[in-house]
Protein backbone atom coordinates (compact mmCIF):
# COMPACT_ATOMS: atom_id res chain seq x y z
CA UNK A 1 0.00 0.00 0.00
CA UNK A 2 1.26 3.62 -0.75
CA UNK A 3 2.70 5.46 1.67
CA UNK A 4 1.76 8.68 -0.12
CA UNK A 5 -1.60 7.91 0.38
CA UNK A 6 -1.11 7.49 4.35
CA UNK A 7 -3.89 8.70 6.28
CA UNK A 8 -3.91 10.22 10.17
CA UNK A 9 -7.86 9.26 11.46
CA UNK A 10 -8.83 10.20 15.08
CA UNK A 11 -12.45 8.90 16.60
CA UNK A 12 -14.06 10.56 19.50
CA UNK A 13 -15.10 8.61 22.10
CA UNK A 14 -18.60 6.92 22.76
CA UNK A 15 -20.42 9.85 24.98
CA UNK A 16 -19.83 13.54 24.33
CA UNK A 17 -17.54 15.65 26.30
CA UNK A 18 -17.42 19.71 27.01
CA UNK A 19 -13.59 20.17 24.99
CA UNK A 20 -14.74 17.80 22.29
CA UNK A 21 -15.72 20.79 19.73
CA UNK A 22 -11.79 22.25 20.76
CA UNK A 23 -10.16 18.75 21.00
CA UNK A 24 -11.91 18.41 16.97
CA UNK A 25 -10.47 21.39 15.95
CA UNK A 26 -7.29 21.45 17.01
CA UNK A 27 -6.38 17.71 15.73
CA UNK A 28 -8.00 19.03 11.98
CA UNK A 29 -5.82 22.38 12.64
CA UNK A 30 -2.87 19.95 12.59
CA UNK A 31 -3.59 18.32 9.40
CA UNK A 32 -5.22 14.61 10.42
CA UNK A 33 -7.27 14.17 7.68
CA UNK A 34 -10.84 13.09 9.73
CA UNK A 35 -12.55 13.11 12.73
CA UNK A 36 -15.22 10.79 12.98
CA UNK A 37 -18.15 11.86 15.03
CA UNK A 38 -19.10 8.03 17.01
CA UNK A 39 -21.58 9.00 19.90
CA UNK A 40 -24.05 5.61 19.44
CA UNK A 41 -26.68 7.28 21.82
CA UNK A 42 -26.28 10.99 21.44
CA UNK A 43 -29.33 12.23 19.77
CA UNK A 44 -29.43 14.34 16.19
CA UNK A 45 -29.61 17.63 17.95
CA UNK A 46 -26.92 16.90 20.26
CA UNK A 47 -24.48 15.98 17.28
CA UNK A 48 -25.72 19.05 15.47
CA UNK A 49 -24.76 21.57 18.32
CA UNK A 50 -21.00 19.84 18.28
CA UNK A 51 -20.85 20.66 14.35
CA UNK A 52 -21.96 24.07 14.99
CA UNK A 53 -19.09 24.54 17.26
CA UNK A 54 -16.91 23.40 14.85
CA UNK A 55 -15.13 25.77 11.92
CA UNK A 56 -16.93 25.58 9.36
CA UNK A 57 -13.49 25.45 7.73
CA UNK A 58 -13.18 21.58 9.14
CA UNK A 59 -16.56 20.52 8.19
CA UNK A 60 -15.24 18.51 5.51
CA UNK A 61 -13.49 16.61 7.17
CA UNK A 62 -15.63 15.22 9.71
CA UNK A 63 -16.87 11.76 9.22
CA UNK A 64 -20.36 10.84 10.60
CA UNK A 65 -21.24 7.41 12.52
CA UNK A 66 -25.03 8.09 13.21
CA UNK A 67 -27.68 10.97 12.30
CA UNK A 68 -26.49 10.87 8.59
CA UNK A 69 -29.11 13.26 7.36
CA UNK A 70 -27.03 15.98 9.09
CA UNK A 71 -23.81 14.86 6.22
CA UNK A 72 -25.19 17.65 3.22
CA UNK A 73 -26.72 20.03 5.81
CA UNK A 74 -22.84 20.75 7.31
CA UNK A 75 -21.08 19.83 3.95
CA UNK A 76 -19.30 17.34 5.92
CA UNK A 77 -16.33 14.53 4.73
CA UNK A 78 -19.18 11.85 4.17
CA UNK A 79 -20.55 8.91 6.71
CA UNK A 80 -19.03 6.08 8.53
CA UNK A 81 -21.08 2.84 8.26
CA UNK A 82 -21.28 0.13 10.82
CA UNK A 83 -22.95 -2.69 12.35
CA UNK A 84 -25.21 -0.26 13.68
CA UNK A 85 -25.94 1.60 10.31
CA UNK A 86 -24.86 -0.62 7.90
CA UNK A 87 -26.48 0.69 4.33
CA UNK A 88 -25.86 4.26 2.62
CA UNK A 89 -29.14 6.47 3.20
CA UNK A 90 -31.27 6.66 -0.36
CA UNK A 91 -30.49 9.63 -1.65
CA UNK A 92 -26.71 9.93 -0.24
CA UNK A 93 -24.49 10.06 -2.80
CA UNK A 94 -20.91 11.34 -1.13
CA UNK A 95 -17.86 9.43 0.32
CA UNK A 96 -18.49 6.91 2.48
CA UNK A 97 -16.41 4.42 4.62
CA UNK A 98 -16.84 1.22 6.84
CA UNK A 99 -16.02 -0.61 9.74
CA UNK A 100 -14.42 -4.10 9.20
CA UNK A 101 -13.79 -6.54 11.60
CA UNK A 102 -12.23 -9.48 9.46
CA UNK A 103 -10.05 -9.95 6.39
CA UNK A 104 -13.45 -11.11 4.83
CA UNK A 105 -15.35 -7.85 5.47
CA UNK A 106 -12.34 -5.65 4.17
CA UNK A 107 -12.62 -7.90 0.57
CA UNK A 108 -16.26 -6.70 0.21
CA UNK A 109 -15.77 -3.19 0.93
CA UNK A 110 -14.15 -1.97 -2.54
CA UNK A 111 -17.24 0.25 -3.39
CA UNK A 112 -16.06 2.23 0.01
CA UNK A 113 -12.79 5.14 -0.13
CA UNK A 114 -10.94 3.78 3.06
CA UNK A 115 -12.38 0.82 5.69
CA UNK A 116 -11.32 0.77 9.31
CA UNK A 117 -10.13 -2.86 10.62
CA UNK A 118 -9.89 -3.78 14.40
CA UNK A 119 -8.81 -4.42 16.54
CA UNK A 120 -5.16 -4.36 15.55
CA UNK A 121 -3.25 -3.69 18.60
CA UNK A 122 -5.05 -4.39 22.58
CA UNK A 123 -7.18 -0.96 23.40
CA UNK A 124 -6.46 1.75 24.90
CA UNK A 125 -9.94 2.80 25.96
CA UNK A 126 -11.62 -0.43 26.08
CA UNK A 127 -10.36 -3.04 28.84
CA UNK A 128 -10.23 -6.52 27.61
CA UNK A 129 -10.40 -5.29 23.59
CA UNK A 130 -7.35 -7.35 22.41
CA UNK A 131 -6.05 -7.14 19.18
CA UNK A 132 -6.84 -10.46 17.09
CA UNK A 133 -5.15 -10.41 13.80
CA UNK A 134 -1.64 -12.00 12.78
CA UNK A 135 1.28 -11.07 10.18
CA UNK A 136 -1.00 -13.97 8.05
CA UNK A 137 -3.76 -12.16 7.83
CA UNK A 138 -2.96 -8.83 7.14
CA UNK A 139 -0.68 -10.28 4.17
CA UNK A 140 -3.98 -11.45 2.93
CA UNK A 141 -5.17 -7.73 2.58
CA UNK A 142 -1.88 -5.91 1.31
CA UNK A 143 -2.80 -4.57 -1.93
CA UNK A 144 0.67 -5.65 -3.40
CA UNK A 145 -0.66 -9.58 -2.97
CA UNK A 146 -3.46 -11.25 -4.67
CA UNK A 147 -6.10 -10.20 -2.24
CA UNK A 148 -8.35 -8.38 -4.59
CA UNK A 149 -8.20 -5.50 -1.90
CA UNK A 150 -8.40 -2.17 -3.99
CA UNK A 151 -9.61 0.00 -1.26
CA UNK A 152 -7.80 2.21 1.75
CA UNK A 153 -7.24 0.24 4.84
CA UNK A 154 -6.80 1.70 7.99
CA UNK A 155 -5.67 0.09 11.21
CA UNK A 156 -7.36 0.56 14.20
CA UNK A 157 -7.43 -0.66 17.80
CA UNK A 158 -4.51 0.29 19.90
CA UNK A 159 -2.78 2.86 17.74
CA UNK A 160 -0.55 4.87 19.63
CA UNK A 161 2.53 7.05 18.13
CA UNK A 162 4.60 3.84 18.96
CA UNK A 163 2.55 2.01 16.60
CA UNK A 164 3.21 4.28 13.17
CA UNK A 165 6.48 2.10 12.37
CA UNK A 166 4.62 -1.66 12.77
CA UNK A 167 1.27 0.21 11.33
CA UNK A 168 3.79 1.43 7.90
CA UNK A 169 5.48 -1.86 8.00
CA UNK A 170 2.12 -4.13 7.48
CA UNK A 171 1.00 -2.45 4.69
CA UNK A 172 -2.11 -0.25 5.76
CA UNK A 173 -2.85 2.98 4.19
CA UNK A 174 -3.16 4.84 7.48
CA UNK A 175 -4.19 4.37 11.16
CA UNK A 176 -7.23 6.12 13.59
CA UNK A 177 -6.99 6.51 16.83
CA UNK A 178 -9.30 7.41 20.05
CA UNK A 179 -7.81 6.70 23.06
CA UNK A 180 -4.19 7.87 22.64
CA UNK A 181 -5.93 11.55 21.52
CA UNK A 182 -9.21 11.89 23.18
CA UNK A 183 -8.22 10.21 26.66
CA UNK A 184 -6.38 13.62 27.51
CA UNK A 185 -7.41 15.51 30.12
CA UNK A 186 -6.69 18.67 28.48
CA UNK A 187 -5.95 20.78 25.73
CA UNK A 188 -2.31 21.39 26.50
CA UNK A 189 -1.91 17.69 27.07
CA UNK A 190 -3.66 16.84 23.45
CA UNK A 191 -1.04 19.00 22.36
CA UNK A 192 1.57 17.47 23.57
CA UNK A 193 0.08 14.17 22.58
CA UNK A 194 -0.64 15.76 19.01
CA UNK A 195 2.92 16.47 19.33
CA UNK A 196 4.44 13.15 19.72
CA UNK A 197 2.09 11.62 16.60
CA UNK A 198 3.85 14.12 14.34
CA UNK A 199 7.47 13.57 15.56
CA UNK A 200 7.10 9.61 15.06
CA UNK A 201 5.16 10.36 11.29
CA UNK A 202 7.61 12.79 10.23
CA UNK A 203 10.37 9.76 11.69
CA UNK A 204 8.94 7.22 9.83
CA UNK A 205 8.26 9.36 6.68
CA UNK A 206 12.21 10.21 6.66
CA UNK A 207 13.44 6.73 6.96
CA UNK A 208 10.84 5.23 4.65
Amino acid sequence: MAAKSFLKIAFTPEQPFMLEPVFISEILSRGWDMVHLRHPSASCEEIREILEAVPKKFHNRIRLHDHFELANSFNLGGIHLNRRCPSVPTGYSGPYSRSCHSVEEVKQCNDCDYVTLSPVFDSISKEGYKGVFSKIDFKKINKDSTSGVTTKVIALGGVDADHIRTVKFLGFNGFAVLGALMTASSLYELRLRLDRFEKETHTQTIHN
